[in-house]
This record gives structure tokens, sequence and C-alpha cells, in this order.
């Protein structure tokens, strides 16, 4: 048995800017994570994955993203800044460790099971994000459906896919992005239950981000209750005329899929090779089962990230959690400032933050 001032599990951006928070604090954080390296979901994104706010908006507290602050950094610079910003961090870093148990304790505090180990610890953050498990809906008929089922999660290049008939499913921007990188090589449908929502990512010479920080919708608790429907894709013009031109067409959701084809709502059927659901993920938190932190869903219960069944717990990386950015790399180090306070203080430690 050890002690740890806090365990963190998850080790990619909610993570780590939860570590940094605790250092800040005056607390060594033990972060835990089952990746072989620091970048938590990241390094598994599709290859040609690109930021849709620029560098300067997307940086951790204490570490600007390098370089030219309006460019947008790909899959691969955000991995080398993870890394980086791990290197210069003072915690206790174990990759290739996973959490497998969180069990309360009757003095408040928990053991975390990891690795073989059993760590004491009077606080944990539950920093394994949102995009740890695929979403994949019910869609009707796609349990039988003959053809190749792929999540945006297992997509990483259009290659093996020249020639196909694809259906996307979904609006999101990783959905559009795909879509319409697949449409360069095969013929492509994105389908969603509405209209695809567009914003323009530059408004006179600004940034998107920019209004939206300038504005403070961005971090405002009010913002995603205003806007409580899908995100729009970010754009700069040529996703919308992709699909203008057909380069993907945009469908509604099928009536469901037979065998190996699809039926669309008018009624016309076709085959089809391959089904990508761009559909989301869930909160990845298995190791909380049995704790009353989590609902029959896995969904954790919680008010903004702080746990309203365990007083030591908190969430950091949830989507939503206290803004739009809550699931950002421009957001998390913000809400993780937030959550730890308040767990501390719950759980009755009063820590006076290093400046």
């Amino acid at each position: 048995m050890t002690f740890a001032d806090l365990v963190v599990i998850g080790g990619g951006q909610s993570g780590l800017a939860a570590a940094r928070a605790a250092a800040r604090r005056g607390l060594r954080a033990l972060v835990l994570d089952a990746s072989p390296g620091p970048g938590g979901s990241w390094p598994a994104y599709y290859d040609s994955l690109t930021l849709f706010s620029p560098a300067r908006f997307s940086g951790l507290p204490g570490m600007p993203f390098p370089g030219d602050p309006d460019r947008y950094p790909v899959r691969d610079e955000v991995v080398d800044y993870l890394t980086a910003y791990a290197g210069a961090l003072d915690a206790d870093l174990r990759f290739g460790t996973r959490a497998e148990l969180v069990i309360t304790e009757d003095d408040g505090g928990f053991t975390v099971l990891a690795g073989g180990e059993a760590v004491r610890t009077p606080s944990v953050i539950a920093a394994s994000g949102g995009f740890g498990t695929p979403l994949r809906p019910a869609l009707p008929g796609l349990d039988s459906f003959t053809g190749r089922v792929l999540h945006a999660a297992e997509y990483r290049s259009p290659g093996g896919l020249a020639g196909a008939r694809v259906v996307v499913v979904g609006g999101g921007n990783s959905a559009v992005q795909i879509a319409t990188e697949l449409a360069q090589v095969a013929t492509v449908s994105i389908t969603t239950r509405g209209p695809l929502r567009f914003q323009r990512q530059r408004i006179l010479g600004r940034d998107f981000h920019w209004w939206l920080t300038r504005s403070g919708l961005d971090t405002s608790r009010w913002g995603p209750r205003l806007a409580p429907g899908t995100v729009p894709v970010i754009d700069d013009g040529r996703y919308r005329a992709a699909v203008s031109v057909g380069r993907p067409d945009h469908r509604p959701l099928p009536q469901r899929f037979d065998d190996n084809r699809v039926v669309w709502s008018d009624g016309t059927s076709e085959p089809v090779d391959v089904v990508l659901l761009a559909t989301g993920y869930r909160p990845d938190l298995p190791y909380l089962a049995g704790t009353g932190a989590v609902d029959e869903h896995g969904v954790p219960r919680h008010d903004g990230g702080v746990s309203t069944a365990l007083p030591g717990l908190g969430f950091v990386g949830l989507e939503r959690q206290r803004s739009f950015a809550s699931a950002t790399l421009r957001g998390v180090g913000r809400d993780a400032e937030f959550v730890l306070d308040r767990v501390l203080r719950r759980a009755g430690r009063h820590v006076a933050e290093v400046r």
C-alpha cells in the first residue's frame, strides 16, 4: 500500500491540467494512464485531424502552444505538445498503468487499484475524459448489416476505402472532416437527423474563438444551456462548398439498413460497402462502478465536475462540463482549477495556491 496526495486517472490533456493545478497547490499528483505515453486520445485520432481552434487558443495553462499563434495545429503537433507538457510537470506520471478500481473508504478517502498496486489517497480526479467509449447508436438494421461498420475512433485515413460506397452517420466536426476527405476517393453520403450547421471560422478577420473569448460565451456556464444542441461545424468555406457540390452529399437519416443495403427516407435503396459512425463518445469511467458516482449508464453524477455522490471526487474533461470549452485544450485547465479547489474543500483539505 502506498499513499498519494491526489490520484489523477487519465494522462491526456485533462489529467495533465489537473496535475498542474495540484502542483500549484503544493500537491504532487499521481497520474495513472493506460496508454504507453502522454497524449491521451490524440495519438489514436485520424491522421489528417486539424484543430478548428488556432494555436493561441489551444494551449494548456503555463505553456503556450508553440509556433505561429494563428495557425491551426494538426494531430501530431498536439501529441508533441502534450508530451512536452508532461515532461515539465512536477507529478508522478505512470503511463502503461490502468486504473482498475476505485474503492471508497470509511474515512471518506479512496483506495485506487492500478498495475497490481493499491494506492490510498484522500482525493481522486477522474480525467479519463469523454472520448474513451465510442457511441454506436441503435440504427434500424445496423446490427444485421453485412457490410463493414466502423466508428470514427477506428478511422485513420481514406486509403483502404478508395472506390467504396460509404455512409457517414453524424454531423459534427469530425463527421464532416472525415466525410469530405473520404469523398476525394470514394462515393460518400453524410446523414443526419437534422440539417448540417456551419459556423464561419473567421468573422471580420478574427477567428471564431476570438469572438467566443471576447464575449465571454466560451467560458460561460450559460453557453451550453443557451445552445444545447449539436456543435456547429467550424468551416473555413471548404466543407460547405464540398457538401454543396455533393462531395459528400447530405441526406436525412435512412429508414433502415437491410442486408448490404441502405434504405433511404424516400424509400429508395442501394448497396453500401461501409457505414462509418461519427456519432461521438461516452465517458470512460469503468473504474467507478459500484461507488455510486456514476449512474446505470456510466454517466457521472456531478455539478460542474464536482461529484454529487462522493466529496473527494472530481471530474475533468467531460463534454460541456461547465462551458462550451470544457472538453478542449483551451478549457480543461480552467475546469481543473475550479474542480480541484472544490474537491479539496469538500474533503476538508484547505490548500493554498502556490504562485
